[in-house]
């Protein structure tokens, strides 16, 4: 059983008992139960296809940890013989999440 379902603006296949890393889901807590209800398609042995998207079905998930910060991106810039460089860092921020069950 597998449904494909928007989450922060991003689409994930997800299954139940999967565990993924999303956007950055504000104001959440460790915890927290939530429902996701732009599902796009559900196969559970025969497959549904929204229009755009099934009505009725719903998507739940547990957050494990509502902040996590992804490795360090370094983005170094430079113009030859100018004398001109710069560096900086960027951490980009996640939830986790645990998809909990799919609902029809």
């Amino acid at each position: 059983m597998f449904a494909i379902v928007e989450i922060a603006g991003k689409q994930f296949k997800v299954t139940p008992e999967q565990k993924i890393y999303t956007h950055r889901l504000k104001e959440v807590n460790e915890g927290e139960i939530l429902t996701f209800h732009d599902v796009y398609l559900v196969d559970n042995g025969s497959i549904h296809i929204g229009a755009p998207k099934v009505s009725g079905a719903t998507v739940t998930a547990k957050v494990i940890n509502p902040l996590v910060k992804a490795d360090k991106v370094l983005i170094f810039k430079k113009k030859r013989r100018k004398g001109y460089q710069k560096l900086n860092g960027f951490r980009h921020q996640h939830s986790y999440i645990q998809i909990e069950s799919i609902n029809i």
